[in-house]
């Protein structure tokens, strides 16, 4: 049944071809506005987008919109009942923060293929075994078991093909859902799938943004079935919901990590722009500690007693982001220590990782409610 504002065209409601939200043209503050004379041109050439698609898609712009958390997680749930291939798509780059411990809450007894996004900004020197291996072994910590591991780059279309090959063979004649945290690069693989199958180009809209896709999305396949993009479950531990779209460029890696080694004295600190700090708190000699951030990330050592008001006089002016204009609004930064007993990864969720040796003393700082984790190290 529709609504009484629902956009009909030859019998059918019109969905927008980016986001999946339905199209309507009254309320120019709610879901899938479109202003009638783009919507007439849309349907006579059969690409109808909304106009928070339009704008974000021509001129990299955000509009704020009314769904929820919870509407999110409802239109995932759905997946529960049906018989499919889960497709689910992680961050490599932020595998904690894009990791859900719950999610066959959401997807019943469906087979997951686990899918390593991104794959084309670690460093060429790791084995893409061992990542997998790695890969498959935090997600069965955080409780999922994946049928099968693949990596990918979507943005370079890196081992694309394969995927489709695995995923052809896992789902056997059923549905697809592709899955997974806002910002893992979902839509952009999506979009390579349908620029191999119909050669058209960036169909779903993508961006830097959570939340982009805010419905579902059907892509139908030559047997009758089809692949489904899902939204993005929000995690607001995400860095990037604390950053503009200008500061996500900074933090944000869009080319292949150069790791930058820091030999540190105990009672040094590095801080990460004005984002993260991080602290060599005691150890028994001068050590190397490897970033993996964002290449143009500006880093700053200093004496570690003198970190907390270094940071205070020249946070949003020399360590950005945040910029001068946020730095009211951004979240304190929250000290989280740690011993290690083998060498180990400090994780700063959606901003990387340093990799620290055995018997020191750390301490990772990141915004109020993004997360600081230690995991063994994955190079």
């Amino acid at each position: 049944m529709t609504e009484t504002n629902d956009v009909v065209f030859e019998g059918q409601v019109v969905h927008c071809i980016g986001c999946g939200a339905k199209v309507q043209t009254e309320d120019k503050d709610q879901l899938g506005y479109t202003p009638q004379s783009a919507l007439d041109k849309g349907l006579a050439n059969g690409e109808v987008y909304c106009q928070r698609c339009f704008r974000l898609r021509h001129y990299n712009e955000i509009t704020p919109v009314s769904l929820t958390d919870d509407d999110f997680l409802k239109l995932l749930s759905q997946i529960r009942d049906t018989n499919s291939l889960i497709v689910y798509v992680v961050d490599i780059f932020d595998v904690n923060g894009s990791l859900i411990p719950g999610l066959h809450r959401f997807v019943g007894n469906n087979d997951v293929l686990l899918v390593g996004n991104k794959l084309d900004i670690l460093p060429n020197s790791i084995k893409t075994s061992k990542v997998k291996d790695w890969l498959r072994q935090r997600a069965n910590a955080a409780g999922i078991r994946p049928a099968d591991v693949a990596l990918v780059s979507a943005k370079s279309n890196q081992n694309v093909d394969q995927l489709l090959g695995q995923i052809d063979k896992l789902r056997d004649g059923k549905d697809v859902y592709v899955v997974g945290v806002t910002n893992v690069g979902k839509s952009t693989l999506i979009n390579q799938i349908i620029k191999q199958a119909t050669g058209i180009k960036e169909l779903i809209t993508t961006s830097r943004f959570p939340g982009t896709t805010l419905d579902q999305i059907n892509i139908p396949l030559d047997d009758g079935q089809k692949i489904v993009d899902t939204p993005g479950i929000i995690q607001p531990e995400q860095v990037a919901h604390l950053l503009s779209g200008k500061e996500l460029k900074l933090v944000t890696p869009n080319k292949t990590i150069k790791p930058r080694v820091y030999q540190l004295n105990p009672a040094q600190t590095l801080f990460l722009g004005g984002v993260a700090r991080f602290d060599y708190v005691a150890g028994d000699a001068k050590h190397g500690f490897t970033l993996y951030v964002e290449n143009n990330l500006f880093v700053h050592r200093t004496k570690l007693e003198n970190a907390t008001n270094f940071y205070e006089k020249h946070v949003g002016e020399m360590l950005t982001p945040p910029t001068a204009e946020n730095v009211a609004d951004f979240p304190k930064l929250v000290r989280h220590e740690f011993k290690t007993d083998k060498k180990s990864d400090i994780v700063l969720e959606g901003l990387g990782w340093i990799t620290v040796p055995a018997g020191v003393t750390v301490a990772g700082y990141a915004p109020e409610g993004v997360a600081v984790l230690i995991r063994p190290a994955m190079i």
